[in-house]
């Protein structure tokens, strides 16, 4: 059939094929089927539970044709932002590229934290580099998370004073 009205036909399209179940909606399962990095690995489970919940408007774990094709737009103006940031067009961002990427969205972040997300976001090698599906990851939760400080510090000073159980409910509300 046709696209619906508002959707791109190249994201019905796909959306036709992805759905391999047919049932009119976009599983995890099947979103990481359809995704790849530039290196042909399939995108990160919880990268790909995290893009559901945020174009799943029913939160039933599924999106429809509409959420896909937001989703599709979403994740090409990340992938042009990737492909900004990875100057050595090596297909991954390196760690001097992560903290560039950083400088460059506003985050004024040390090296220690860059490293420690390289760490723990990048796959084990002699040279850890991150793939498009875990730099979509780690920004995301870098908006979610600032996105909560800034509730709390309300003047705009850079730090603020709560409860650890302030905190935890910080982390799980924006992060689970």
């Amino acid at each position: 059939g046709n696209a619906p009205p508002g959707v791109d036909p190249e994201a019905f399209s796909w959306f036709q094929t992805v759905d391999t179940d047919h049932s009119g909606f976009i599983s995890v399962k099947e979103l990481k089927q359809a995704l790849v990095n530039n290196n042909w690995s399939s995108f990160n489970d919880e990268t790909c539970l995290l893009m559901i919940n945020m174009f799943d408007k029913t939160r039933s774990g599924r999106i429809d044709v509409y959420g896909f094709s937001a989703l599709l737009r979403f994740i090409q103006q990340w992938r042009s932002l990737f492909q900004q940031y990875d100057r050595d067009q090596s297909g991954s961002i390196s760690f001097s590229e992560l903290q560039q990427a950083f400088s460059q969205m506003g985050y004024n972040l040390s090296p220690q934290f860059s490293q420690l997300l390289l760490a723990r976001y990048a796959q084990r090698s002699p040279n850890p580099s991150i793939q498009l599906d875990r730099f979509i990851h780690i920004c995301m939760q870098l908006q979610s998370l600032t996105d909560a400080f800034r509730e709390k510090d309300t003047a705009l000073v850079g730090n603020v004073r709560l409860s650890y159980e302030d905190f935890l409910s910080m982390v799980v509300t924006r992060m689970l």
